[in-house]
């Protein structure tokens, strides 16, 4: 076993995923909040599908926006947590090279994706609020639909280069990644040739899509609450900004944990391993967990239909 791990070799058929490196002994109780919270993140996500779906007075735009994200936040945890936790109560660490290439385009991908959502329902918002009589003309279905399909190219198109020129690298150290998943950089690492251009790009794309997604936001939101301050009343005044609660609370979640994750990655060298394995699998599970509890809560039309099949169920 050790031969197949520190041998030399230039493509290797498997590589051993370690889970969460110094906390072995705690992977079983690790596995309880991860499975919890994997568990409400399916359950809450196919849930506001479902709902959407079979209520006609939902078929809006942002709605179709909150589908998508949580589609994006299915597949996001769906492609890492089932192998986490895999390798948390059965011990099964290996994972095929092609399938661990396959892996870290759906992560990365998946977040490019959700970070350009969060914009498009900024965009929606800031329609709906500063120029309401023309919404329904401006966020047409076709129009949902194209600004959709712009959001998967662009999370494809940026993440695929990195998958490509990891496929192309000799890995001739080891085939054991110190992670639960096979994230970018930890994969990388292995190679045997210089992953500078990786790391580069690595960093530049999420700068690049975390720094023009906010900044668009952020624009978005400065709009709206110029609008939101020339309404005559108070009680209107709140009564707009709480439309968009929603949505703040799910940028703040996604947005937060993930900057700090890109930062302490590629800048806390002295942050112990098993703390960056931790916090990346934190934000794996915390927004798409936390996202269908938000938008169910706070959108008055999604919770009264929650409560209705609720009820029905009752009586």
């Amino acid at each position: 076993m050790s031969d197949s791990n520190t041998s030399n070799f230039t493509n290797p058929s498997t590589f051993i995923l370690m889970g969460i490196p110094g906390l072995e002994v705690a992977h079983v109780w690790i596995s309880i909040p991860f499975c919890t919270m994997y568990t409400i993140a399916i359950l809450g996500n196919f849930t506001i599908l479902f709902i959407v779906k079979t209520e006609l007075s939902l078929h809006r735009p942002m709605n179709y926006f909150l589908c998508m994200l949580a589609i994006t936040d299915l597949v996001l945890c769906t492609c890492t947590i089932p192998k986490t936790l895999s390798i948390f109560w059965f011990n099964s660490r290996e994972v095929d090279f092609s399938a661990c290439l396959i892996q870290m385009f759906f992560i990365h991908c998946s977040f490019a994706m959700e970070s350009g959502i969060f914009m498009a329902m900024a965009f929606d918002r800031y329609v709906a609020i500063c120029d309401p009589l023309r919404h329904s003309i401006i966020l047409r279905n076709p129009i949902v639909a194209n600004i959709g399909l712009a959001v998967v190219l662009r999370g494809c198109m940026l993440v695929l280069p990195c998958c490509l020129l990891a496929r192309q690298f000799p890995y001739c150290r080891t085939n054991i990644i110190p992670h639960s998943c096979c994230e970018h950089i930890a994969v990388v690492k292995l190679a045997c040739a210089d992953i500078r251009i990786n790391i580069y790009y690595g960093l530049f794309m999420a700068i690049l899509v975390i720094s023009l997604d906010v900044f668009f936001i952020a624009v978005s939101y400065i709009q709206i609450l110029r609008a939101i301050f020339r309404l005559p009343t108070k009680d209107a005044r709140l009564k707009t900004f709480g439309t968009c609660g929603s949505h703040l609370c799910a940028i703040l979640a996604f947005y937060i944990p993930g900057l700090f994750s890109v930062l302490t990655y590629r800048f806390g060298h002295n942050v112990a391993l098993h703390f960056h394995v931790l916090f990346m699998n934190v934000c794996l599970l915390v927004p798409p967990m936390l996202n269908p509890i938000i938008f169910g809560v706070r959108t008055k039309q999604i919770r009264d239909r929650l409560l209705q099949l609720f009820t029905q169920k009752e009586t």
